[in-house]
This record gives C-alpha cells, structure tokens and sequence, in this order.
C-alpha cells in the first residue's frame, strides 16, 4: 500500500511494479487474509487493491494488454459481498466502466457488447450515492467510448445506452463529453428516419457544447469534435430536405467549424471543399454571383472495367453467411464499383456487369435485418445495381435486362427502411416501366406507371423543387394518356410551383429559380388551361391562368393585399398581418445579393453572411404569415381569406371592356373573350396556329438583329402585323361583332408565351379607308395587361381622378436625344401644372421623392430606358450623371396617388429572348405595379424625333374638352391612340415607329 502511495506522488514505474509484485504475494497468504478481521488485510481488499494497481499501468502506462486481466479481476469483485470486506462496490463500478471505455477506444474487445455493458454499469452508478466529483470520470470515460464507437460506424445504440447518456446530462450537465457523446447517440437515428424532429432532438446537448464556444478562445478537443458533428448534421439536413435555411444554417456550421481549426489541421482542407460545394450550391439555386475557390473533382478513382469478371469470380465463392458483404468496408467496395459501370458501353463487359450484379444481388437479401449503416448501404447496392440492369438494357436492347431492373425497384419499395430514396427510386421505376410500355404496350405498366406518379409527388423526403419537375412530367403523361388524374396532377404541379417560388427570398432570386425551371414552368398553366378547355371548363381555364402566370406580380400584389375589412373584425391581427407583409416586401427588394456579398471574396471565418440572414428571415418570416393566414380564415366570412381569385372575382377585369386572352398551348391554342356579365367565348383556332405563331415570334426577333430602320425590320414587321390579323384579328373583330361589342369601344389584350412578343394592338392592314390604311386600334382603343388581376387593381379609382392633373416630368437630354428639349418644351407649355426634375435634378433619390407627393398623380419621362439582358429587375432609366433609377427602385415604392404615366423611353415594355414572357418583367409593368394606374411603354428601342410628336399630340387629346366625366388616367389609351395615328400620318414614319407605343392598364 504504502508503495501504490509513494507512485501516486513520484510516477517512478518501479514503484508500481513492485506494488503489484507485493499485492500479488499477499492474495497467495490465503492462511493470513482469508479471514475477515476489521482493521485487517484481507484477500478481497488485497485483490481489490491489486486491480486498482493494474489499471494505472495500462490507462497511465499504455500497456494495453493487462486490460482482460482487470476487466476479468473487476467482474470477480462485483460478484463477491463487497460490504463486507471493506471494499466500496461503487468505486469497483466506476473502474470497471473506466477499463471498459478504455478496452473500446483501444479496439481490445467486441465493441457493443462492451457498450451495452457500460451502460448497464453507468445506471448502477447514476443511481448510487455518489457525488458529482466521483461520477464524473466513469461517466465521462462511458461517453468517449460510445462516441468512438458511433463516429466510426453510426450504427444506432440500444435505447439503454441512450438513455443512460440522457440520465448522466441531466446529472452533470457542465459536461461537455457526455453532451456529446449523447448526441453521438441520437445522430443515428435521424440519419436513418430522415425526421426533422429527429434532428432537433440530436442538435439540444451538441447547442449546449458550442454555446460555450468563442471565436477569440482556443477551442477545446470536445469543442471542436462538437463543432464537427454540427456541420455533418447540418449538412445533411440540407440534402435530405433541401430548404435554403437548411442550407444556410449548413454553411455557417462549416465556417465556423473551419474558424475552430487551425490552418495545419488535416480537417481543414476536407471541410474547405465541403463549404466551398454548400456555397456552390446555394449560388447556383439563387442564381447570385460569387467568386469561389477552384473545387478540384473528388470523385472516386474509376476502376479497371476488365476487372468485373474477377469481382464475379469472387463473389462466387461466398455465400450469404459469411459474406464479407456484411462489413462496411465490404459494402463501399462494391459501392464505388458500381459507380463506375455506367461506362461501360462494351457489349462483352455488359454482360460481364450482369453477371457481377447478379452474384452481388443473390448475397444480399434486402429485408434481412441489419444494422442501420449496412441495410442503408444494401439499399444503395440495390438501387445502383437496378440502374446498370437499366444501362444494360439501353446498350444492347435486352427486355431481360428491362424486367430485372424494374424487379429490383419494386422490390426496393417494399423495405420500409429504404423509404428515404423511395422518391429516386419511383423515378428510376417510372422510366423503366415507360421503356417497357414503349416496347410491348402493355397497359399493366401504364397503370403502374400511373400508380407511382402521385407517390412520389408527396413524398416530403424529396425536395419541393424536385417533386414539380416529376408532377410537371406527371400532368404531362397523364394528359397524353387521358388519364383521370391529369387535373389532380396540373393542380399537383402548379401547387409545387407556388411553394419552390417561396423557397427564394428575394425577386432577384425568385426570377432566377423561375427561369431555371422555365422550360416546365412556361407551358404548365398554358397546358393546363387547355385541357380545361378541352373539358368545357373555359371558367377554371381563365382561373388557372391567372394563377400559373405572372406569379413575381402577384407574390408581390399579394404582399400588398388590403386589410381594411379585416381591421373591423379584429385589427390586432391585420396590423400583425400588415407588418409581416411589409417585411417580407422589403426582403424581396432589397437588392441584388451579389452586390452585398464581400467583394466576391469567400470569408470562411465570418458568420452567416448577408445572403444567408436574408434566407432564414425570410423563412420564419413566411411561417408566421401561414400561422397568421390559418387564424384569419378561422374568422367568420374571412374562410377564403388570401386564397387565388375566383372567376368571379376576376371576371370584373371586364367590365370597362372585353378582355381577349390568347392561350398558346401545343395540345390547343384557344383564343378566350372574357366579358363581364356574360359567360366567356371561345374562338377555335386553325391548324398551324400554334406553330405560326411561333414562326412570327422568332422571324420579328431575328430581323430586329438587323436594326429597326433596316428594310429587312420593316418587311417582317408588316408581314408579321397582317399574319397576325390573319391569324387573330379577323375572328376576333368577328366574334366582337357577334358580341354586340362596338367598334371603338376600349378592349384589352392578355397574351400567353409568344404572343407576349407580338403587337397584337397594331394588326393589320384590316381594309382601307381613303387613302389611309386601317389597323385594329382604329377599329377599337387597345390596351394590355399582363394579367386580369393587374387590370382589377389598376381599376381602383383615387379620389382626385376627375380633377385635372399635375405632371412630374423628368428628363435626362443628352447629345443623343437633342430632341428631348423639344420635347420638354410642349409639356412646359400644357395648360396644368408641371413640375420639372431635368439634368442634374433628375437623380433617382430626387425623382422617387417627387413621385411620392400626392400632387403629382402624373408623371412623364423622357430618357433613355435601359435593358440588362438576364437581369430584368436591373432594367433602369438613365438620369443624371449616368445615375440608374431601376426597375427595382421603382417596386419598392407605393404611390397610392399615382395615376398615368408616360414613358417616353426606350424598352419601356420590351420582351427581350432572355425573358420569361409571361412574367411581363419590364418598366411598364413595375410602374403600374407601383401605383400607375395607366401606362405607355415602348415594345422596343423609339426613334428620338418621335418622343416631341407624340407627347404635343397625346396631351393635347387628352385635355381636350370632348371628355366629360371620364377620369384622366382612363383617357391616356384613347389619346395615345389619337397621338400615334397622327404619327402615322407623318411622312417618311415607317411601321416600327408607331407599332412601337403600347398601352397599359386602366
């Protein structure tokens, strides 16, 4: 004893040895400790004491080996009455569960059963008396051994284990160890349900570790191990679901993990690549630039394809019992094979593949249970197998090869554990089965195919962008089947739409994602409205393309949606409402996120960046307003509170005039006049009208590379405009006709896809009359809207409409514009007031300012209008200086005053190729969307001497005194018609000129 004492002091070995020596001596004088004497040695003492001899060599002196000696020794003593002996029982627990931790993190023993034994233990000592000093060591040796074992393989603890690590948080719960250690626990478990709940749970005690963090402290192992295991977790959350806060909350994990590390930590470089593919990431989905290291492949080493017959071979000689398949290491060997074949294009090595996935599939039974880690890797095993079959089949047009493939999909839909790749494996099922269906027509497969569609579209463990594109290709496959779920699969999709738009934080990044999805996004409610024709259903048609159209306008619109009845009932929660609105509208105007990350610089050390607080605010804000929007329709009336608008409701957008809406839709174009209170009329398109219309679209766009002045513009301009009465005007002034709609009465056009190109106001020549040629505006007053809601809230009257204007112009002249001081000379002289902001008072700040005086419900701008090609929101008039007053600057302000505008610019109203044309993302449309309830644009670049004309000639119309009660702004489509007919009249004004002015609004 007195020698185990003086090691404790000195660490000299030779006193610990010689300890162990006499111990050893004392327990063979049976004679003497056999006998329990108080005050005396006695045999177990002594071979306690022994013991705690033993276990300072192998945990102080690493010699590993005497470990099973003291694990043997400590488990004889707990099977002996130690009470009466002397011996504490708990101090012979707590050793015990010390060695054991330490035989797991050395790798001496069976790895769970050791575990399972320590936790037992553990419960044992939780349950004692013991206090926290004595606790802690065996408790924290537990955690170290169970979080080694789990970081290794990630299969999941038994609930004892778990909830002995709980019990032992709760006990000491300054313990960094055992907090995450018991996350460790919890990691597995999320990992194989994919539950957020799951999750959260997992993240509480690892919170609790990193909350003790500080950038400016040196990190300690646990810390950093913490740090770690929060940006895995993290990460993985945003692939299984794919939400941009997931996302965010993934990238900032990582940076402040590479904060922790210093630069020659071997985990630096693997988490640099890990933050640099999260960034890439979430700039490819937003479309915002950043400049970003050069990420080198880190994919697998490819194979030697020639080797699959010795992979074969070997395989053949195992069987299912004693597969070394059932390791991990077994399983990610044949993983990385399989990765690889989908090269193979050798018919020779097609079959060998074959054979390989054969073997490799009869070794492996799906259903068989199996640690966590190895079933998830048997599913992949499964999974990449069924997709060589599939690859095979392709490459030598075996139907075999076609039926096993889709075997082993089926089969893969059946094991409840795999439900987490259910979603790729339906889509990987659906496209083998529609091979198949191609082959032998056999309307099983149709039905199956059918079967899968809906699955997969609800499958929450898919992505929502994922899921539109496969209930797109759904509502597709269902309307050429004309299958009964064609409409729940268009209703499916647009839904989807609605919710991946919200998954953008601003309009910037909106656009982007919608452009990126343009190619489904584009014909998905023009396709469905035209199969709702097809039905008769020409109401839920109209319906459904106000709903799929225009969506940035009406998210916007939406934002600004009027609470006044709602402040009646209960205006605690409108004011609530009202406030969530107005944050979430200056998130989406803020601006282009590009411009506010660091100088395209990547700061792996800062915290969440601009573009990532942008994102979560984003997020919490939209929750709060679903939570809002769900009590709001829980009041009585306000049941459809917030809902898309009914026919009803848009049908109103008719009641100054007929709305003729043009569907282009490959499986039928339809021509539709809404009117107010008659039913719609539907007139039936030719053969070839989709197609043409395609044709005119691109010949216009392509002579205007030529320039607008050359003859080549002029010819398709004016075979485009007399294709188009062809096509359109003649049936639709017949149909007016019909409709007892007379000439000169105001009409509206709401175009769909190409048409939005086209200037359907200036069809023609209809016939002559005298010596002038006669178009469709001199049969009706013309105007546009993008979509019939635009229309509905341009009608909404301000109280100073009938009182004669004031007009805030604007100008910018430069040398080439000299006539723009023309120009500003006939509105100085109008007989109202005018308020001038020209040169260098024109700055965007002073004329926001001017706008928003309740005096100024007009406004004229004569500049130059710019177009950013790709970036719509950076449309722009060109003021002082070269100052830009952008098509975002002028979203965000609200001009409840504002009445009529005038563009007297270029691009005003252009849909470029670049567009997404049913978007309608020009300066026509962010003026009225800002409060205008009337507009007039320019579809494309104007001719400098016309901006004088026009404005002498329009004002003069529309201060005539042949008005009487008609509010100004709703005489601004009539008088530019009166302005442009006398530009027509003009010598030597080609056709471009006057086709060029467009009206919008009321």
């Amino acid at each position: 004893m007195v020698r185990s004492l003086r090691y404790r002091r000195s660490n000299d070995e030779r006193d610990l040895d010689t300890s162990i020596l006499l111990f050893t001596y004392a327990i063979f004088l049976s004679s003497f400790l056999s006998t329990v004497i108080e005050d005396h040695p006695n045999l177990i003492w002594a071979f306690y004491s022994l013991t705690t001899a033993l276990l300072r060599r192998p945990l102080n002196a690493s010699q590993p080996h005497e470990v099973q000696y003291c694990i043997r020794y400590l488990r004889y003593l707990r099977g002996q009455s130690l009470e009466a002996f002397g011996v504490p029982r708990d101090d012979v627990t707590a050793s015990l569960v010390r060695v054991l931790a330490f035989q797991q993190v050395s790798e001496l023993g069976n790895a769970m059963q050791g575990v399972e034994e320590m936790s037992a233990l553990g419960h044992e000592l939780l349950a004692s008396d013991l206090s926290e000093t004595r606790l802690i060591i065996p408790m924290e040796n537990f955690a170290e051994a169970v979080a080694f074992q789990l970081t290794k393989s990630w299969r999941q603890p038994s609930q004892q284990v778990i909830e002995c690590l709980r019990e032992a948080n709760t006990r000491l719960p300054d313990s960094h160890d055992i907090s995450y250690a018991l996350s460790c626990s919890l990691v597995p478990r999320f990992l194989v349900r994919k539950s957020i709940h799951d999750y959260e749970v997992a993240m509480v005690p690892l919170d609790k570790v990193i909350a003790s963090y500080s950038p400016a402290d040196t990190p300690s192992h646990c810390v950093v191990q913490a740090l770690s295991l929060a940006a895995d977790l993290a990460h993985s959350r945003s692939l299984f679901f794919g939400n941009p806060e997931y996302l965010e909350d993934a990238i900032l994990c990582h940076r402040t993990y590479l904060g922790s590390l210093s630069p020659e930590d071997s985990n630096c470089g693997p988490t640099m690549r890990t933050l640099v593919k999260l960034e890439s990431r979430r700039f490819g989905k937003s479309g915002v630039k950043k400049g970003l290291p050069e990420l080198h492949s880190d994919d697998p080493e490819v194979i030697d394809l020639s080797s699959f017959s010795h992979l074969a071979a070997s395989l053949s000689q195992l069987n299912p019992d004693n597969s070394p398949l059932m390791t991990t290491d077994g399983h990610i060997q044949h993983i990385q094979a399989l990765k690889s074949m989908d090269r193979i294009t050798n018919k020779a090595e097609i079959k060998e593949g074959v054979k390989y996935c054969r073997l490799l599939l009869a070794l492996l039974d799906p259903l068989q249970k199996t640690p966590d880690d190895i079933q998830n890797r048997r599913h992949q095993i499964f999974c990449m197998s069924g997709d060589f079959l599939f690859h095979a089949f392709k490459i030598t047009n075996n139907p075999e090869y076609l039926n096993e493939s889709i075997d082993i999909y089926c089969g893969i839909l059946k094991v409840p554990s795999a439900q987490w790749i259910y979603f790729w494996v339906i889509r990987r099922l659906i496209i083998s089965l529609m091979s198949r269906y191609m082959l032998f027509n056999d309307s099983e497969d149709r039905h199956e195919i059918m079967q899968q569609y809906p699955i997969a579209v609800t499958d929450t463990y898919a992505t929502v962008p994922d899921r539109f594109k496969v209930a797109c290709e759904w509502a597709h496959v269902s309307h050429t089947f004309w299958h009964s779920s064609t409409s729940t699969a268009y209703k499916s999709a647009i839904s989807l739409l609605q919710d991946a738009l919200a998954f953008s934080p601003t309009l910037e990044t909106q656009h982007f994602h919608l452009f990126t999805m343009r190619d489904h996004y584009e014909k998905l409610p023009l396709d469905y409205a035209s199969y709702q024709v097809h039905k008769g259903q020409l109401k839920e048609a109209i319906e459904t393309l106000e709903r799929g159209r225009g969506l940035l306008w009406s998210e916007m619109r939406g934002l600004r949606t009027s609470i006044d009845q709602l402040c009646m009932v209960n205006s605690h929660l409108a004011e609530k409402f009202a406030a969530v609105n107005r944050d979430l509208e200056a998130l989406a105007t803020s601006g282009s996120l590009s411009h506010s990350m660091n100088d395209g610089e990547v700061d792996f050390s800062e915290g969440m960046d601009p573009f990532g607080r942008t994102v979560v605010k984003q997020r919490k804000l939209l929750d709060e307003r679903d939570s809002l929007i769900i009590h709001i329709r829980s009041l009585p009336g306000f049941e459809d509170f917030f809902q898309a608008q009914s026919f009803n409701t848009l049908c109103s957008a008719a009641a100054r005039g007929p709305v003729i809406i043009i569907n282009h839709c490959k499986w039928r174009s339809d021509i539709i006049i809404l009117l107010r209170d008659s039913p719609p009329s539907l007139i039936a398109t030719t053969h070839g009208f989709y197609d043409c219309a395609i044709g005119l679209r691109d010949r216009l766009l392509a002579a205007r590379k030529e320039g607008l002045d050359s003859r080549e513009y002029e010819e398709a301009l004016s075979f485009v405009l007399q294709t188009l009465y062809d096509l359109i005007g003649r049936p639709v002034i017949q149909r007016l006709h019909e409709l007892n709609v007379q000439e000169q009465y105001r009409v509206w056009w709401c175009p769909t896809s190409v048409f939005c190109f086209l200037p359907l106001h200036a069809m023609g020549p209809i016939r002559s009359d005298g010596p002038h040629k006669l178009y469709f505006s001199d049969l009706y007053i013309p105007s546009y809207t993008p979509t019939l809601s635009a229309l509905i809230e341009s009608r909404k009257t301000g109280s100073h409409s009938f009182e004669k204007p004031s007009i805030l112009l604007v100008a910018q002249p430069d040398e080439s514009m000299p006539g723009a001081w023309e120009e500003i000379s006939h509105m100085r002289r109008l007989k109202t007031t005018v308020t001038t902001l020209i040169s260098k008072n024109a700055t965007p700040s002073a004329v926001m300012e001017r706008l928003q005086e309740p005096e100024h419900r007009f406004a004229h701008f004569s500049c130059h209008g710019i177009l950013e090609t790709g970036r719509p929101f950076d449309a722009s008039f060109k003021l002082y200086n070269g100052e830009r007053l952008t098509l975002l600057d002028i979203i965000r302000s609200r001009l409840p005053s504002a009445e009529f505008a005038f563009l007297s610019a270029c691009h005003t109203a252009e849909v470029t190729e670049e567009s997404i044309a049913d978007e309608g993302l020009h300066l026509s449309a962010a003026v009225q969307y800002s409060g205008f309830r009337s507009v007039v644009g320019t579809m494309w670049e104007m001719a400098d001497i016309d901006g004088q004309f026009l404005a002498k000639h329009f004002y003069g119309s529309l201060f005539s005194e042949r008005w009487e009660g008609v509010p100004y702004h709703e005489r601004s489509a009539e008088a530019l018609r009166d302005a442009v007919r006398e530009l027509r009249r003009r010598k030597k004004t080609n056709t471009e000129r006057w086709v060029n002015f467009v009206h919008y609004g009321a």
